[in-house]
């Protein structure tokens, strides 16, 4: 089923600016490589000791987590403009360019697909570009502490412009997502988000596109600022099933990219795809299910998934 991205375009580069034009393309997912059908997979030695004790006998589906940006929302090229915003708004300029930085599409596809939370792909950019003169500083930083400075200032301005862009009102969640959640509430099955993404920009999403109400609803929700290391790291996967008070074993999590797969099996737990136009082509082959989107899948699909993984194992 064909899935709408909506492009946000303006000229005043203050973020707080209410004046969004948007306009929509259609992408086809059937368009990608994808298969409907489940992968089991072995046990790796990168599994948690404490999901490995779980026999199969026991394990069942009894936590469903998600990711936010890329699963609940297709957000890759909300957040691209955000960043270019920033960087025009303080003429962000590296050594090697005349122009202020602009992250292309192709480039941010295979960045944000490299590196998880937004500081780190700035600094791992500005380590391999030269760091760069701005508004902020006019020559470019040359210790830790200035550049640290203007990651967060950079950070701190792409965050408030990413908000406006979600309080428009012209962004919504992907297919099928608002009627899984509900099914697995009705059925009584934790339920739970981890993002990598800054707390206040993942608590906006989610009040604007599953509500206020699904919000609260949550058993467990998780932000970049709650753990130390970044997705592909485990930890944040690892924290969610502490707070939860569930084995590894009995989650399920459904990602998007192949950084959100390595934690969630990194985690010893179960993981299916639904990829977006950014993260179509990448290799799933650890995921037990892999989906254009999640418009025809049911709990009871995923609860049969993980049965198979354990009949597997």
């Amino acid at each position: 089923m064909a899935s709408a991205l909506m492009l946000i375009s303006h000229t005043n580069l203050s973020p707080s600016s209410p004046a969004l034009v948007s306009s929509s393309f259609t992408l086809n997912p059937l368009s990608y490589v994808h298969t409907l059908d489940s992968r089991t997979r072995s046990p790796s030695p990168s599994l948690t000791a404490k999901s490995l004790s779980v026999s199969a006998s026991q394990r069942a589906l009894e936590a469903l987590i998600f990711d936010c940006d890329g699963v609940i929302l297709e957000s890759e090229h909300l957040h691209r403009q955000a960043y270019n915003d920033a960087f025009a708004h303080f003429d962000v300029r590296c050594p090697s360019s005349q122009q202020p930085l602009n992250w292309g599409l192709d480039f941010y596809d295979e960045l944000q697909n490299r590196i998880g939370g937004g500081k780190p792909k700035m600094r791992w950019y500005f380590k391999e570009h030269g760091w760069p003169s701005s508004t902020i500083f006019n020559t470019p930083p040359e210790n830790d502490e200035d550049r640290a400075n203007l990651i967060d200032t950079l950070q701190d301005w792409k965050t408030e412009r990413y908000q406006v862009i979600i309080k428009s009102g012209t962004v919504e969640p992907r297919p099928g997502v608002l009627r899984l959640m509900d099914e697995a509430k009705a059925a009584g099955k934790k339920l739970a988000v981890c993002s990598a993404a800054t707390k206040s920009s993942v608590i906006l999403t989610l009040e604007n596109l599953i509500g206020i109400e699904r919000f609260k609803s949550l058993d467990c929700f998780l932000a970049g600022d709650d753990v130390k290391e970044k997705k592909p790291d485990p930890s944040i996967y690892l924290t969610a099933a502490k707070k939860l008070d569930v084995s590894g074993g009995d989650c399920l999590v459904v990602e998007d990219s192949v950084i959100g797969l390595k934690a969630a099996t990194a985690a010893g737990m179960s993981c299916v795809i639904t990829y977006t136009s950014s993260t179509a082509e990448q290799d799933f082959k650890d995921a037990i299910a892999i989906y254009p989107n999640l418009n025809d899948v049911r709990l009871k699909d995923l609860e049969l998934l993980l049965e198979d993984v354990v009949a597997a194992s």
